[in-house]
């Protein structure tokens, strides 16, 4: 930079300072000094790349070429050097990168994954940094995630988790022209220091025991060798799928999804006569009790619900287990109101998705949505200390191993 470039910038950018404007951004003062560090840079590189070896295989520079780079203090063009054989593979700025500042792109990701559409997105960033970025790269950049998913979803796992809940989300998807609805399959553990831990995204055209199996059997393959206790809902076959892969696993089905199913079926002015005796069936304080508090439902409902006291019925060894445990356990395993929670919190951000344009695209959304929700996953479970010890009690040392 020549002495009188250096007067011209030095009288801009006190100008800028008094009225305000960026002095970074679009017609900063201090633009071309990023333009002039960044060619610099690039033509050290360069001359780092053409080593003696280099040289001997014939390569040498071969002109320059011109790029625009997008950054959070505006757009710089710059010239990068090129050479004759196209080895030249440049760190600072890189072949095909627009964005040069990763902060930028994060910031973009994480607007992503708050539910913004790309549209909306676009509009943020020109206004807050002065940068112009199309909806195609905007598209680009979320897509260089998906060996991020596909790396998460693929990640080893521990050998045992005492807790694990298993729970489906709908979501309508384009696929092949017309819009369908996919289950996206959730699984959620507990780990031994009482922590949550997502442990998989499933995607099926439907939720079924047999897709289930598919999935528990990724499970074990990414090293799950045991699981203490799998809290479900009532999915016809779910049981049996768990046991065909962790025959061990006590197997709990939501009490919170039998009631459910059981109001559908009861009359508006029963129902909450009806609420009041079911509650006198899963709080009970022994497995006995509620045994007999279900024969007085019988009794009194049995006559005008009898499908719903059938089902109650056939589903009872399923719905019972938690009566096993101390009131702090049980609270924690006879719904799937963990599950569930993640689930309303994805639900806030797609819920302005009418349907999504791939299988992809759901996935990208719910996975950068999924890592801002367990950023706040750092506590641990309430009486997590006696709960663990109880555990490693009722399933022997054999399954839940302690460092004590």
């Amino acid at each position: 930079m020549t002495e009188q470039e250096y007067k011209e910038m030095q009288k801009k950018a006190l100008e800028q300072f008094r009225t305000g404007k960026s002095m970074l951004g679009k017609g900063g003062a201090f633009a071309p000094l990023l333009k002039q560090f960044l060619e610099v840079a690039l033509e050290a590189e360069m001359e780092e790349h053409l080593s003696e070896d280099e040289r001997g295989r014939k390569n040498k520079r071969n002109g320059k070429g011109r790029k625009t780079v997008r950054s959070d203090v505006g757009e710089v063009e710059i010239e990068t050097p090129q050479d004759r054989h196209s080895t030249f593979e440049p760190e600072i700025v890189r072949k095909r990168e627009r964005i040069l500042v990763e902060s930028l792109s994060s910031k973009i990701l994480a607007l992503y994954g708050k539910g913004m559409s790309l549209r909306d997105i676009s509009e943020y960033v020109e206004d807050m940094y002065d940068v112009p970025v199309s909806a195609t790269m905007l598209s680009q950049i979320t897509d260089n995630i998906i060996p991020e998913i596909t790396e998460w979803q693929n990640r080893s796992l521990e050998a045992v988790y005492p807790i694990v809940f298993m729970d489906a989300m709908h979501f309508k998807v384009r696929d092949e022209g017309k819009v369908v609805s996919k289950a996206m399959y959730t699984v959620l553990a507990i780990n031994r220091e009482g922590q949550k831990d997502l442990l998989g995204l499933y995607l099926s055209e439907s939720e079924g025991a047999t897709f289930w199996l598919s999935v528990l059997t990724e499970l074990k393959n990414r090293g799950l060798d045991d699981i203490l206790i799998a809290c479900i809902d009532n999915l016809k076959g779910f049981s049996e799928a768990i046991e065909a892969i962790y025959p061990k696993c006590e197997v709990q089905s939501c009490i919170i999804h039998q009631v459910r199913y059981t109001m559908k079926y009861v009359s508006s002015r029963n129902r909450q006569e009806f609420v009041a005796d079911l509650k006198l069936i899963y709080k009970a304080d022994t497995k006995d009790l509620a045994e007999l508090e279900l024969s007085n439902l019988e009794s009194r409902w049995g006559g005008k619900y009898p499908l719903v006291i059938k089902s109650w019925r056939n589903n009872w060894e399923k719905l019972t287990p938690y009566f096993s445990y101390s009131p702090q356990i049980r609270k924690l395993i006879y719904t799937t109101n963990i599950v569930e929670g993640y689930h309303r919190q994805i639900r806030k951000i797609t819920k302005t998705k009418g349907s999504f344009t791939s299988n992809m695209a759901l996935m990208k959304l719910v996975y950068l949505a999924t890592v801002q929700i367990i950023k706040k996953w750092t506590q641990q479970q309430p009486h997590w200390g006696s709960t663990i010890q109880q555990l490693a009690i009722h399933f022997g040392e054999d399954r839940l191993k302690l460092n004590i």
